[in-house]
């Protein structure tokens, strides 16, 4: 591809708008330009980028059998009434009217269109197993669009849908998607995780996802430090401490506590480390009254975890400060869990305290020196926070690492929960009628291209894996317009890498040297390749690769050897 042929948009200033690396670089780089909020056009760069993913995604999913189509993304109510998530998918599912006042939704997943298609089309178990898969365009209505397209409405997703017989056929297919996504995201070239995960609004039992390693990234992934245990944070078990809970040391006193509302003061002003306090949160109980949720001070809590409770709302939803002054008589910050009138679970952590501090249920006092069993009864205990950096691993070998990672794929086994809810069927081999076992696995193609960049930059741009670059090779010549010499020594080798069939770009603009090498550094393009009168009176061009920290000078007469090293085969 030629410069002078193809819309390279960039910008030298970053949006103001742009909050993370990777859409600040999709920005300059000219991959992406905003409409609305979460809604974005992908400019010929970008696209070349988002194609590249796609075509691996395919090739890996064709090599394990699965069978691509394509969906339509509006999609009417009754097949979302008929799964029962037309009421609980929430407000994310953007619904809609057409002309004849028919409800329908734009697809934000394809669960009830793809069994829809299964039970029209599928009558036998010797037509299993089947996997069915696309790459088609989602919306999600996020009530807070942000990141660029890392968390845009609209975007792009490959969803396949397998079916089977029973569970254990289930099993196979999911451990071959499981193989696919290795291979994908091997290919992809990116550093990333498979971990166990929760399933969500998607459904089912089984579950993993995979995350791209990155300091931006929305999750914490949980891993251990001598096992392969990994997982998403928020399906972690907190192990319950072990050994017994200290002696009281001293009577309990209560405290005047002024101005002191969160955890962070309170150990200030009282001169205590948080792990010694306990923080109360008050949510939501299943019958609208309220539960009181109790933690070490350092601690956070899970909000997975406190949905399982008994009794408590789900999804959970802690209760507003009006709400509680009127039921408990006292402001937030200052409750605790000793004379609380309410259902009160503690989590291991906080059960372990002895000499605790906690709110005394009066405005601006606390307690200090509280004990379970001797200040009140002992609490029932749950596992209610997330694990963190140096807590035992669940499997038992070794202590977890906290990574921050950004979900590009999930894997799900749904088993039989939307076959029986929209009554697909199949006649097994004794010709009873059963329900198929269904797995669901996903990738997000734009969110895979945005991962990349958070994984893969520098002070001057992308650093792009080489099987995801909109180019594998740039030819940046100098004075091109000017210099006979020179554009012919850049034509040349530009044919010669085109009749390799690279994906080169031969950059003839009318450019200083400083700015065409700006550009390239910033677009991502892997290697670089300079041709200057200089260089060529000496026999010699330039080369860089954009993770090199100087160019290089290199024998003319070696070109062609110089390629074929650079790209073998």
């Amino acid at each position: 591809m030629r410069a002078s042929r193809f819309h390279l948009a960039t910008l030298k200033e970053t949006p103001v708008d742009a909050e993370i690396v990777s859409h600040q670089l999709m920005l300059r780089a000219g991959m992406i330009r905003r409409h609305a909020a979460g809604i974005y056009s992908w400019l010929p760069l970008g696209l070349r980028i988002l194609r590249k993913v796609e075509q691996i995604v395919r090739q890996e999913m064709d090599r394990a059998g699965a069978l691509e189509l394509l969906m339509p993304s509006f999609q009417p109510a009754e097949l979302w009434q008929e799964s029962g998530r037309w009421d609980q998918f929430g407000p994310e599912l953007l619904r809609l009217k057409d002309r004849h006042e028919r409800d329908a939704c734009i697809g934000p997943t394809h669960e009830e269109i793809v069994t829809d298609i299964f039970r029209r089309e599928v009558n036998s178990y010797r037509q299993l197993p089947v996997n069915f898969y696309q790459i088609q365009t989602k919306f999600r209505d996020e009530i807070r669009p942000r990141f660029g397209v890392m968390r845009s409405r609209e975007f792009i997703m490959k969803d396949a849908y397998s079916f089977d017989l029973d569970r254990d056929a289930m099993q196979r297919s999911y451990d071959i998607m499981d193989q696919a996504y290795i291979n994908i995201f091997d290919r992809f070239g990116l550093d990333y995780r498979a971990v166990s995960a929760d399933s969500g609004a998607i459904g089912g039992s089984t579950s993993q996802e995979f995350h791209v390693l990155a300091d931006s990234g929305e999750d914490a992934i949980a891993f251990s430090d001598q096992s392969d245990f990994a997982a998403n944070i928020e399906t972690v078990e907190a192990l319950t401490p072990t050994g017994e809970r200290a002696a009281p040391s001293a009577a309990m006193e209560t405290v005047d506590t002024p101005g002191m509302h969160t955890i962070a003061d309170l150990a200030a002003g009282l001169g205590v480390k948080a792990q010694q306090c306990l923080k109360t949160l008050i949510a939501e109980a299943e019958d609208g009254a309220l539960v009181a949720l109790v933690l070490r001070g350092d601690h956070e809590l899970n909000v997975l975890k406190a949905e399982r409770l008994e009794g408590v709302a789900s999804p959970l939803r802690l209760a507003q400060r009006e709400q509680i002054i009127k039921l408990l008589g006292v402001d937030i910050g200052s409750i605790g869990p000793i004379g609380l009138e309410i259902p009160t679970f503690v989590d291991h952590g906080a059960a372990q305290l002895s000499d605790f501090v906690c709110g005394a249920n009066q405005d601006d006092k606390h307690l200090i020196n509280a004990n379970w069993g001797r200040d009140c009864a002992e609490p029932a205990t749950a596992d209610m926070r997330n694990v963190v950096a140096g807590d035992p691993s669940p499997d038992g070998k070794g202590q977890l690492r906290i990574l921050r990672g950004i979900e590009v794929g999930h894997i799900f086994q749904l088993g039989q929960k939307y076959s029986e809810s929209m009554q697909a069927t199949v006649l097994d081999e004794q010709g009873k009628t059963t329900h198929p076992f269904m797995g669901c696995y996903g990738i997000g193609v734009t969110r895979v291209v945005a991962a990349a960049i958070e994984q893969n930059h520098d002070e001057h741009g992308i650093i792009w894996p080489s099987t995801l670059a909109p180019f594998q090779l740039a030819i940046c010549p100098i004075n091109y317009h000017k210099s006979e010499l020179v554009k012919q020594a850049a034509d040349e080798f530009y044919q010669k890498c085109q009749a390799r069939g690279l994906d080169v770009f031969l950059d003839d603009r009318a450019l200083r040297p400083g700015v065409m090498f700006s550009d390239m550094e910033l677009i991502g393009v892997p290697h670089r390749v300079v041709f200057s009168e200089r260089g060529l009176s000496a026999q010699q061009f330039e080369y860089k690769g954009r993770r090199d920290a100087s160019a290089q000078e290199l024998p003319l007469d070696d070109l062609a050897g110089f390629l074929e090293r650079l790209f073998p085969g």
